[in-house]
């Protein structure tokens, strides 16, 4: 059993969904504790609980410490079924993270995997699902993953509500990726949105964006604002949010993204994202901050030597290295310091035996 220090780097969840979806696909079990240790609440929260079940329930795993704040964990997992699941979070919890932990393990089930998942869909601190759908799954497919995510509704912190559902085929294997040059922006496109609040927030926010993109020399730009009339508008409580993404001549996706919130201008959230936008372009690397900190683990399990170049290398990635390094076996290549650019490079390790029939 692979022993893993959850305060280790950043010391929060991350370490769990990477360890645990690491675990699943590689069939090796493996004990957490210190589980969130560096976080104010340490211990599993009821987002984290809800992701662990439905792991367990996709691998058919033996799981002991699965409880709310429970700071240890031993994990077991068994085949990887897929079919069909349903977690609701039961808070404004980020849907997206429940799905971080469940796509390495349900690209290699036996049989296709349907989730839906009732939460958060844009939440602080974690990737929207514009993001995943439009930055991350499009870079995915890159290297053979076959998954698609619909946002049938919105949720906001603190009501939650959001409706995710993805769809992911099974593959027999991942490609290599080599995003290392990422050549001239070709394509800026986003989304800007607002639920249960006047549909010019949407439109401000598109505006503001756009006209800094448009500054920074970015000519072809689509931002589309998506609001709802009040009659209309299913939402459980108000929200708005901003993601937006520039495709390069090389294939790359760059995206960044900015949440509105009581007493902060619809323009000064516009702004935000394409100033982080902008930043990181500028860098001159292919993977932007929060795409090379999802990539890690992918890069990994593929087939072959995968070597990308971020315009940041944070905590997050560095700490995914170490985790991936322990317990899949494989040694990275890190070039550059946290907080700044840098190049990864890594040789995918081949999967054990025993999952060999996926």
């Amino acid at each position: 059993m692979i022993e893993v220090d959850g305060s280790i780097g950043e010391g929060g969840g991350a370490i769990l969904r990477t360890a645990l979806a690491l675990s699943a696909v590689s069939c090796k079990p493996i004990h957490i504790y210190n589980i969130r240790a560096k976080r104010m609440k340490p211990g599993l929260q009821p987002q984290h609980l809800r992701g662990v079940e439905a792991l367990t329930k996709l691998t058919n795993a033996r799981v002991e410490g699965l409880e709310l704040h429970s700071k240890e964990l031993k994990f077991e997992p068994s085949a990887i079924e897929g079919g069909r699941y349903r977690v609701d979070i039961g808070t404004a919890g980020s849907t997206t993270l429940i799905l971080q932990i469940l796509m390495p393990a349900a690209a290699f089930a036996r049989k296709p995997v349907e989730v839906e998942i009732t939460g958060g869909t844009d939440n602080p601190f974690a990737p929207p699902i514009d993001f995943l759908k439009n930055v991350t799954l499009p870079v995915l497919r890159r290297m053979g993953y076959q998954g698609e995510v619909e946002c049938v509704q919105r949720g906001h912190y603190p009501r939650g509500g959001g409706i995710v559902r993805a769809h992911i085929e099974p593959i027999e294997k991942l490609q290599a990726l080599r995003l290392t040059e990422p050549g001239r922006v070709v394509h800026v496109a986003g989304v800007a949105h607002c639920v249960r609040l006047q549909a010019n927030i949407a439109t401000r926010m598109a505006h503001a964006a756009s006209k800094a993109l448009i500054k920074a020399g970015h000519a072809k730009v689509d931002i589309r604002a998506e609001s709802y009339p009040p009659t209309q508008d299913p939402h459980l409580g108000p929200g708005t949010g901003i993601t937006i993404w520039a495709e390069t001549e090389s294939g790359g996706i760059l995206g960044a993204s900015s949440l509105g919130k009581r007493g902060k201008p619809a323009d000064q959230v516009g702004r935000e994202a394409a100033e982080t936008l902008i930043k990181q372009l500028q860098t001159g690397r292919a993977v932007d901050r929060h795409l090379t900190d999802q990539l890690v683990p992918y890069l990994a399990l593929a087939e072959g030597e995968s070597e990308i170049t971020s315009a940041e290398l944070t905590s997050h990635t560095l700490t995914n290295i170490v985790l991936v390094e322990q317990i899949l076996d494989a040694k990275f290549e890190v070039e550059g310091e946290q907080g700044q650019a840098g190049r990864i490079k890594v040789k995918g390790r081949d999967l054990p035996e025993k999952i060999a029939y996926l």
